[in-house]
Order: structure tokens, then C-alpha cells, then sequence
């Protein structure tokens, strides 16, 4: 028998993102965000939800652009910081040591130590009630040679990302391998 637990943001895992942005004074900004994931395949785009309040905001809205880095689980404690502090009353990336590198796609900076990166172009924002939500269509991803496979893509063991679950406001990495999805569940029914 399953219990109700309510209306309640229990979805789990979410990434831990960071949303890379040029304030008004073009300082480069990075904070981190949970609340997102693809959203689209052809044009490939991503969503992400901001608070109206967070400094992130206005600068993701003037530049129309921002950029996803994934952090590895090795990096976890400097990507909760940015979600900690406010870039409005400190430089996170001078805290931390870490590189704002400007993309060459979108008018948005993004953290150059970790090993995965989305520059997106905003195309829609979606009021939501709390949370508005970015829409941004991917113009580029960026990957260190050391994480891609042999066919030249992301492989997850080697990214190690870090997700977060609400409830227990907790950081995991990505667990063990399964299998291939589309092919191990072909075998049911048979």
C-alpha cells in the first residue's frame, strides 16, 4: 500500500547545475539550480526554473542567454557554494578559484574546471508561480577529452554527476551501471 505524501517537489534525483550569466555590470555569475532537464530533443533545449529574485534572473532575461556546467562529483563542495552566497554581494568565481570562461556561442560565461558544458539561448520564458522557467536551446556542448567515450560522447562513470534530492536536501553521484535503455526491458512479456 503506498502512502500520500502530498503535493510536494519529491521528484528524485535532479541535477545539480550551475547557470552560468553576465550581470549588468558584466560580471560573470554562476548559481546553482536544481530545477531542470531536457525538455526538448529536436531543437535539443533544456529547461531550468529561477526564482524572479535571484540576481541570476534579470541577467539570464537582459542577455538571453545562459550556459549549464555540470560539476563532477569531485567539485561538489564549491558547486554548493554557488548556491549559497548571492552573486550580487560576492564574486563566486574569485571565492572559489574557479575560470569564468566566456563562451564563443552565447553572451554567458561558464565554469571552465568542469567537465561538461550546455550554452543555451533563451527562446522561451514560462511563468510558473515561485519559479519562471528558462527554456534555452542548445547551441553547443562542451566536454573534457577525459570524460568522452570512444564514440566521442559524455560517459556518465567518467563525468560522475552530481544530483540532489529535495527532501533530504543531499548530493549523490550517479549510481552503477544497468543496462541499455530500449533493450533490457525486451525481454519482459517474452
Amino acid at each position: 500500500m503506498k502512502r500520500s505524501l502530498g503535493a510536494k517537489t519529491l521528484a528524485q534525483p535532479t541535477p545539480l547545475w550551475i547557470i552560468g550569466s553576465y550581470d549588468s555590470a558584466g560580471k560573470a555569475n554562476g548559481m546553482a539550480a536544481a530545477w531542470g532537464g531536457i525538455c526538448c530533443s529536436q531543437p535539443p533545449c533544456v529547461a531550468v526554473s529561477v526564482r524572479e529574485e535571484r540576481h541570476s534572473y534579470e541577467a539570464i532575461v537582459a542577455r538571453q542567454a545562459f550556459t549549464i556546467s555540470v560539476p563532477s562529483a569531485q567539485q561538489v563542495a564549491v558547486a554548493d557554494y554557488f548556491g549559497i552566497v548571492s552573486g550580487k554581494d560576492v564574486d563566486k568565481f574569485a571565492a572559489t578559484g574557479l575560470t569564468a570562461e566566456r563562451s564563443s556561442v552565447v553572451d554567458a560565461p561558464y565554469v571552465a574546471e568542469f567537465p561538461l558544458i550546455l550554452e543555451c539561448s533563451l527562446v522561451r520564458t514560462v511563468p510558473l508561480g515561485m519559479h519562471v522557467q528558462f527554456v534555452g536551446q542548445i547551441m553547443d556542448v562542451k566536454a573534457d577529452e577525459s570524460v568522452l567515450d570512444a564514440q566521442g560522447y559524455p560517459d556518465m562513470s567518467l563525468v560522475r554527476p552530481v544530483v540532489f534530492t529535495p527532501i533530504t536536501r543531499a548530493y549523490y553521484t550517479v549510481g552503477e551501471y544497468l543496462g541499455q535503455a530500449f533493450e533490457i526491458g525486451r525481454s519482459v512479456g517474452k
